[in-house]
């Protein structure tokens, strides 16, 4: 998909989180590009490890982040000691075994590649002959022909039965409505595209972008939180994903963003590519 370029602009004069730096808007100038219309999927992931024979950062590390429901034996792994104690340390977790050892993507070709860090996705980026797209980027591309939506749909939220995208559907974190097998990721392309025909763009995977993660304020909150950004090389990544509930994380917003380690993948962690028109 082809995007002109020309004026367009990142974030919102009202944003819902302002903490997360959404705000405020900031008018830019685009050159034309081109993105894909879904994010990069396990058989495309699998192509570029086959031919290049790359190990991702999950895999040196020896283990990933995994929802603790879809563990093997989530009883067994202690809760993580942040304040998000649904996720548990997946030992041997990986891009091609999301869940560790067991698990496997052999059903999952065409469903988002995950347990993906920024570092992995550049590299992917550049064996496709692309890269990563600006927030800026991914922001213009999300809204379409849409002039300022809240949602890649418009602005009316999703209903909590039958959402418009691939997000928790129930009561977070634990009483989830989905069943097998998509209680997770879902193929890419399962849900109706924003108006320019781009699949995927809120839910499902989180997806990574360019930029550095930071907020544009000079509060002493947003201070330090920018301090702690740039000593763990925050990245942002934008979208959402199949976790996403508006109970805690309400991030399927096209403003909506978060700041990750760069060297941090989990079960919900994807990509989409852009190139250069």
């Amino acid at each position: 998909m082809v995007i002109a370029g020309g004026r367009s602009h990142v974030g919102r004069d009202r944003p819902k989180l302002p903490e997360d730096g959404e705000g405020p808007r900031r008018q830019m100038r685009l050159s034309p590009y081109r993105i894909e219309t879904v994010p990069v999927t396990n058989a495309r992931f699998a192509a570029f490890v086959r031919e290049t024979g790359y190990v991702s950062l999950a895999e040196r590390f020896g283990w990933g982040p995994v929802f603790r429901p879809f563990l093997a034996n989530p009883e067994s792994v202690k809760p993580s000691a942040t304040a998000t104690p649904w996720w548990g340390r997946g030992d041997g977790a990986a891009w091609f075994q999301p869940e560790g050892p067991g698990s496997s993507v052999a059903d999952r070709a065409d469903h988002p590649v995950v347990h993906i860090a920024w570092d992995d996705a550049r590299a992917f980026a550049a064996w496709a002959g692309g890269r990563l797209p600006t927030e800026a980027e991914w922001e213009t591309a999300a809204r379409g022909t849409l002039t300022d939506p809240v949602f890649v749909w418009g602005d009316e939220p999703p209903s909590p039965d039958a959402p418009p995208c691939n997000i928790f559907v129930g009561r977070f974190p634990y009483g989830s409505a989905r069943k097998p097998p998509y209680r997770g990721t879902t193929p890419v392309g399962s849900y109706s595209p924003n108006s320019i025909g781009l699949f995927d763009m809120a839910g499902n995977v989180w997806e990574w972008v360019a930029d550095a993660f930071h907020v544009r304020s000079l509060s002493r909150a947003a201070k330090a939180r920018n301090a702690l950004a740039a000593q763990a090389n925050e990245k942002v990544m934008k979208g959402g994903s199949f976790l996403c509930h508006e109970s805690y994380c309400d991030r399927y917003r096209i403003s909506a963003r978060s700041g990750v380690a760069a060297d941090s993948g989990a079960s919900n962690t994807g990509m989409r590519i852009v190139y250069d028109a």
